[in-house]
């Protein structure tokens, strides 16, 4: 794993071509996102300041696409699919769920069949393919996660927004269909093809010149051309999977739903049985062109493997977290687009303190203004540092029950013996405008400043009996965390338009 660090600064969204950005004024997006951060960590908030100014100057206004945002190379004036997907959770948070929205359409909108159900891997300020990656429907660059990615991020904007276009839409629910039944079959990634897959599908004999061995990238690894799948391509497609079930059930499709989790759990424990090394105890990372498996150190396999929640039990998810914290760089290097998104996983599987460590390194990396730092930066200090989510109202059980949940408005402090206290106002979720300000681990407000009344899941690390909401015992809910086996204590507060609620453990 020494090298995936780095390798990964080879992503086409990254290639160099010494374009000058020619926007007008009018084409700068006036936001002024209302999100703001403070705390008695100095260093913390100087990178939220960085990253909002620095992620609100790439958002743009006024030209033929509409609205969007730089997810590239900056200066190139385009956006990447890989790179939205990755970018859409703090452009959430920025007041960008719109930019996001036409960014996402405009992807669905080019998926054909011309192209064997690729939609295009860049799309420039002009709404036309970026000339770096497409010459014509045969001759263009493309990594085959990217659909999947895109899938995941639809449901993930629906679940923030409640937008019913990411349900009802035309254009995505034509982008979901031909994504996990044309584009799986026709390039061989379903589990029943995968492992005996060619490298080079797809291609027309006109195809012979720069793109001749890009059209359909097996993985997010841009620098091996000699492997036939990757386990990022997997684990994408096992959550894309996921999400399109999710989406069946809201729709109340329930087929549909049931033979997607279904699905899912295929390639999940396709994923953790065939692409699992018992011996070594970590995943293999490629399929080689002799269709053998490898750990070769590159790519985005492991990291993905935790991004996407693809680990089974948590014999696999300690063992690829403890491969991931043993290879987190030392020094700034190139491979920006891994490392902005560090912060966010390692504070999902509770590595707070690696978590901030990464925060600060990214913001010292000398590739920081590369987009996905400063998205990327926003994205793991609201949901990760503050531990701000919504839980989903539809699961499984719905399918059978019927029965669709309360969705959660979830808070849990994630904040180290470096920060004794944590603020963030103005955080947009669904309807509503929250605040929430964390002392330390054991005690949260939460601000309800404008929307409907919603329900608070305040969560507080270790078990308690009782949690004091506004200073009155009230009987806890402890459960173990699947990913870690910690222990949590969480009860549900009810918040009103313009209440202010507080939560705390006390021993």
């Amino acid at each position: 794993m020494r090298e995936f660090f780095v390798v990964l600064g080879i992503f086409s969204c990254s290639l160099v071509f010494g374009q000058v950005s020619d926007h007008g004024a009018d084409s700068f997006v006036n936001t002024s996102s209302k999100i703001t951060f403070n705390s008695s960590d100095n260093a913390l908030k100087e990178v939220f300041d960085w990253a909002k100014k620095q992620a609100l100057a790439y958002a743009f206004e006024g030209d033929a696409i509409g609205l969007w945002y730089e997810a590239a190379l900056p200066g190139r004036e385009v956006f990447c699919m890989r790179d939205v997907s990755h970018q859409a959770l703090g452009a959430h948070y920025l007041g960008l769920a719109s930019h996001t929205k036409n960014m996402l359409r405009a992807f669905a909108e080019n998926v054909s069949d011309s192209r064997d159900w690729c939609s295009l891997w860049e799309i420039n300020r002009h709404g036309t393919p970026a000339l770096q990656d497409y010459l014509n429907d045969k001759e263009f660059w493309y990594n085959l996660p990217a659909n999947f990615d895109i899938l995941n991020c639809c449901f993930r904007m629906y679940n923030l927004t409640g937008d019913q276009a990411y349900l009802n839409d035309p254009v995505f629910l034509n982008f979901y269909k031909r994504t996990v039944y044309d584009y799986v079959e026709r390039w061989d990634i379903g589990v029943d093809k995968v492992m005996q897959r060619e490298r080079f599908l797809n291609n027309s004999p006109e195809n012979n010149r720069k793109f001749k061995n890009n059209r359909g990238i097996p993985g997010y690894d841009e620098g091996d051309e000699d492997y036939v799948a990757g386990l990022d391509l997997l684990a994408n497609q096992q959550v894309a999977f996921e999400s399109y079930a999710n989406i069946q059930v809201i729709r109340r499709e329930d087929k549909e739903a049931v033979d997607f989790f279904k699905k899912s759990d295929e390639v999940r424990n396709f994923i953790n049985t065939v692409w699992w090394d018992k011996k070594t105890q970590q995943y293999f990372t490629h399929l080689d062109k002799n269709h053998a498996l490898k750990k070769n150190g590159k790519g985005s396999g492991i990291p993905s493997i935790l991004y996407t929640g693809a680990a089974i039990d948590n014999l696999k998810h300690k063992k690829t977290l403890e491969a991931l914290i043993n290879e987190l760089p030392k020094e700034p290097g190139s491979g920006i687009e891994v490392l902005s998104h560090l912060p966010e996983t390692l504070y999902r599987y509770e590595e707070p303190e690696k978590a901030r460590q990464m925060l600060l390194f990214v913001f010292r990396s000398e590739r920081r203004e590369y987009p996905e730092a400063p998205f990327g930066a926003i994205g793991a200090m609201v949901e990760g540092l503050m531990g701000v989510e919504l839980g989903t109202y539809a699961t499984r059980s719905t399918i059978k029950t019927g029965q669709f949940y309360e969705q959660n408005f979830i808070t849990k402090s994630r904040l180290t013996d470096a920060t004794e206290w944590a603020e963030m106002k103005h955080i947009p979720l669904k309807r509503n405008d929250i605040s929430v300000r964390h002392e330390g681990s054991a005690k949260t407000e939460f601000t309800n400043n404008s929307g409907p009344q919603l329900q608070w899941k305040a969560c507080f690390s270790g078990a308690y009996k009782t949690l004091h909401v506004n200073g009155k015992p009230v009987e806890s809910v402890i459960e173990i965390l699947p990913i870690n086996g910690e222990k949590i204590s969480w009860v549900n507060v009810i918040v009103g338009a313009g209440e202010v609620m507080r939560v705390e453990a006390i021993r």
